[in-house]
């Protein structure tokens, strides 16, 4: 049982003092940050009404289907076709500049080579003209493509469903024209690197490295940031699945740290996605997959012995057509633990709190069926609750210990990031590696092994979707 003076006292420091954080939460963070600087002021919202305890046949928890088996069929293979290539007229100086730019392109982590700096040196020796156009356009594109999306082709990009949306921000065509008309190649290029601090810190790496092997995993994890958005937005939260830590971060900053639990290796291992936190919901229900229902005997159970099921805190009902359903009420005992954050996707993944605490202090916790578990996740849900919905801390206190299901719809946008990254900042603000659970390391670094492969309208994996029994 949680405590309302607990739960108080908490909200004085994790509520109170959300609008400006202040207090570093590593050595990463420079200084205090203002949580509420560069937002926009919202409109005084009602406050949100407690939605009832959802009607136990209909809870509102994700409804697990069982995975899928094989592969899709050819036919279900949607064919991807390459970019069409934009042209621009290209001065001597322009061309010179984009060579120069070819030449020194191993500072981003790139490869000189993928961008044929002897054709166009050649090109440019023979002067203006279609030639030099066409080459020159090409060979720009190519490297807007590779700095904005990413050199790593889809296929290597396994599990990979963010989809960045920075070819529909900045379209070859508006980035090609922009870089001859203002005659600044070298600034529009610049522009598309990303702007995420750690970033720049792998490419300081870069230029002290030495090991082939440490070459490579570093370019790989450079080429990991292109493919997520240029800019994130002002606040998000960002779980990076190597290193089992989820951050709350404001402007690039860290806020706060809180160790997670993520998927096991193989067919639970969790996807890497870019979604929005829709719903803060307190005191969740868990409505029980049907593999443990069914296959576990656990539905014929608790049909027959209703008061069973009260003391184990479900409820079970039988359809007409026979199907049973058990759902799992709000308590200490529930296996999403306290809180839940909706992040509706295909996937079925969402953040969670776990009445198994104690596995956060595990060095290793790849432990569950793909879904994020978050330490100190009552503390996490009232932040987004009151920064991302307004509302007013004594209210999230009063939800969180009402014991009943509520949503909180949130007013404010808030993105979730759930990346791979075997290069990065620790907890401490250290650059570090971290074990690669996934083996997904290798056909990134295998990529850049091979030629340069032409961009497609291609946004992510083309993998099977699989649902999952969360949360076990």
């Amino acid at each position: 049982m949680i405590h309302r003076a607990k739960v108080s006292g908490m909200l004085c420091t994790a509520a109170l003092g959300w609008a400006a954080l202040g207090t570093p939460a590593t050595a990463a963070q420079q200084g205090p940050v203002d949580l509420t600087a560069g937002v926009q002021p919202a409109k005084p919202a009602p406050k949100p009404t407690p939605t009832a305890t959802a009607p136990t046949a209909q809870a509102p928890t994700v409804q697990a289907t069982p995975a899928p088996t094989g592969t899709a069929t050819p036919d279900a293979v949607p064919v991807f076709q390459p970019l069409p290539p934009p042209l621009a007229h290209w001065t001597l100086a322009d061309a010179k500049a984009l060579l120069a730019a070819i030449k020194g392109i191993r500072s981003e982590g790139l490869t000189p080579a993928d961008y044929e700096p002897a054709n166009l040196a050649a090109a440019i020796a023979k002067g203006e003209g279609d030639d030099l156009d066409v080459l020159a356009s090409r060979l720009f594109v190519w490297l807007a493509e590779d700095l904005r999306d990413g050199r790593t082709p889809m296929p290597a990009r396994i599990q990979w469903f963010a989809i960045d949306p920075d070819q529909d921000l900045h379209p070859n065509a508006q980035l090609l024209a922009q870089a001859t008309e203002t005659h600044d190649i070298p600034g529009v290029l610049a522009s598309l690197n990303p702007t995420h601090p750690d970033y720049a810190l792998l490419k300081d790496m870069l230029a002290k490295a030495k090991d082939p092997r440490q070459i490579g995993m570093i370019k790989a994890n450079m080429d990991r940031w292109r493919w997520l958005a240029r800019d994130m937005g002002l606040q998000y939260l960002i779980i990076n699945v190597p290193e089992q830590e989820l951050r709350l971060t404001v402007n690039n900053k860290i806020i706060r740290s809180y160790r997670a639990i993520v998927g096991k290796p193989g067919k639970t291992a969790t996807p890497q996605l870019a979604e929005q936190v829709k719903n803060v919901v307190f005191n969740p229900t868990w409505t029980v997959p049907q593999s443990i229902v069914v296959g576990e005997g656990l539905g014929a159970r608790l049909i027959k012995n209703p008061r069973q099921a009260a003391r184990e805190g479900y409820v079970a009902t039988k359809a007409a057509d026979g199907t049973i359903t058990v759902v799992q009420q709000p308590g200490d005992s529930n296996s999403l633990g306290r809180v839940k954050l909706d992040m509706p996707n295909e996937h079925a993944i969402y953040i969670h709190d776990t009445p198994n605490r104690n596995l956060f202090a595990l060095p290793s916790r790849a432990l569950s069926h793909g879904c994020i578990r978050a330490e100190r996740a009552t503390e996490l849900a009232m932040t987004m609750a009151i920064l991302g919905a307004d509302l007013p801390p004594e209210t999230a206190v009063e939800y969180n210990l009402s014991g009943k299901y509520t949503k909180v719809p949130m007013t404010k946008p808030w993105a979730v990031y759930i990346t791979y990254f075997t290069v990065a900042r620790d907890v401490t603000g250290l650059m570090r590696s971290f074990p690669d659970i996934y083996s997904r390391d290798a056909p990134v670094i295998a990529s850049f092994a091979q030629p340069r492969q032409l961009h497609t309208d291609q946004r992510k994996s083309t993998e099977a979707i699989i649902k999952l029994d969360n949360p076990l």
